[in-house]
């Protein structure tokens, strides 16, 4: 059969149909021989091969002579009947990949803030079980810091005078420290620390809008929120527990 010739597969009633060359990925699998009527478990009716297997599961297996790729649903838990039937159908380069469940498993990915209080100054501490995200979170969290005269907890934005970004404080590639707020310096003088989280323009002094922006943010980039605890009330430490559903890179041949 010509590799550019269409083919037409009803695997358990569900049709397929796709290039020959596609079937030809692996010229030893029982699809390559199929084309040649080389194996008597596909039958050739009204010009479509017609096979009595799962037709679900041969979806992913599509997908797999497509792209050469395993790539799975995030709740995706038939790894033994998927390899089984890439067995059945000679396949053994996929077999042999989702034989490594535990690479193809979406992992759970865990981040923490934990926010307090001391006097005119909030801090912020942030901790992730993957580095990337923690990484990318820090590149969107900016702190400004400048002296300002008469300046409090809830004053606004100073537009007068000029402020100097701080680099954030990174203990590990897992965490990131920064705080905001106001500190008394000298005089009628402040020091005043200023956090602005993109894509918010916004520079916020005040600890709990900050938190509110943070919390929104990660939100919005897909992680859920699953408890709130005080770590310790007298110094009023807050812990902010958060986790998403990671996909692991796609394995391929």
């Amino acid at each position: 059969m010509n590799n550019r010739e269409v083919v037409v597969l009803s695997v358990g009633g569900v049709r397929f149909v796709t290039w020959a060359s596609t079937l030809q990925q692996f010229p030893e699998s029982r699809l390559a021989r199929m084309l040649n009527n080389d194996d008597q478990e596909f039958k050739l009716v009204n010009g479509e091969f017609f096979v009595d297997r799962d037709g679900t599961l041969f979806s992913y297996i599509m997908d797999f002579l497509r792209t050469l790729q395993v790539s799975l649903p995030t709740d995706f838990s038939d790894y033994q009947r998927l390899r089984r039937e890439a067995e059945f159908y000679g396949l053994h380069p996929l077999a042999d990949l989702l034989s490594q469940e535990h690479l193809l498993k979406p992992r759970m990915e865990i981040l923490e803030v934990r926010f307090s209080f001391q006097e005119m100054q909030a801090f912020f501490r942030i901790f992730g079980s993957c580095s990337t995200t923690v990484e990318t979170l820090a590149e969107k969290i900016t702190v400004f810091t400048g002296q300002q005269s008469g300046q409090s907890w809830n004053s606004p934005f100073p537009s007068q005078k000029p402020l100097v970004p701080l680099p954030l404080e990174r203990p590990s590639h897992h965490d990131v420290i920064f705080q905001c707020g106001t500190d008394y310096s000298a005089g009628d003088q402040f020091v005043a620390r200023y956090v602005s989280i993109k894509p918010d323009n916004r520079k916020l002094i005040n600890g709990t809008n900050v938190l509110g922006l943070l919390l929104d943010t990660l939100l919005k980039d897909g992680f859920r929120l699953i408890s709130t605890r005080t770590v310790s009330s007298e110094e009023k430490v807050e812990c902010y527990s958060f986790e998403r559903m990671r996909r692991p890179a796609c394995l391929a041949v």
